[in-house]
């Protein structure tokens, strides 16, 4: 078996090791971010790979689907998931913008590892610094649509 089949079994493996950790007070939270972050994922995956900005030569289901539905469906939601569960309310602004900056820099600095070195994922006309944008923007309205829909019902 490839090294490009392994890594995608383990990142299901991490994410669901994730959300195992998940505190049952914040599951409707988490439920609510990872739904929201698939739908944002789902349209600029796709968008990204129909216009020939990146492709993904190994995937699951490959026959369904151009975009990568590890990353996009699952991985980068559980991480959002867990990006509002545990964020730092309460903090300064600083560690708040330091939180998206992590989170965002993390992942993207994996993407641009798992592009050079496997087949996973393939920069056509992408830059890395894209892929952090993107990521940071997913992360931030992620966060927006939680707070928008747990403070709607207390005005």
């Amino acid at each position: 078996m490839r090294i490009e089949w392994w890594i995608l079994i383990s990142v299901y493996v991490v994410a669901i090791g994730i959300l195992l950790f998940i505190p049952k007070t914040k599951i409707r939270l988490a439920v609510v971010g990872f739904l929201f972050t698939q739908v944002i994922t789902f349209a600029m995956g796709l968008v990204a790979v129909e216009l020939g900005l990146l492709e993904y030569p190994i995937r699951f289901f490959a026959s369904i689907n151009r975009a990568s539905f590890t990353f996009e469906y699952f991985a980068f939601p559980v991480v959002c998931a867990a990006f509002n569960v545990w964020y730092p309310n309460g903090r300064s602004t600083l560690i708040q913008v330091g939180y998206y900056v992590g989170f965002s820099s993390v992942l993207t600095i994996a993407e641009v590892i798992i592009e050079k070195y496997t087949d996973l994922i393939e920069y056509l006309h992408w830059e890395w610094f894209i892929s952090w944008i993107t990521i940071c923007l997913s992360l931030y309205f992620s966060r927006l649509f939680c707070v928008w829909f747990y403070n709607k019902g207390r005005t």
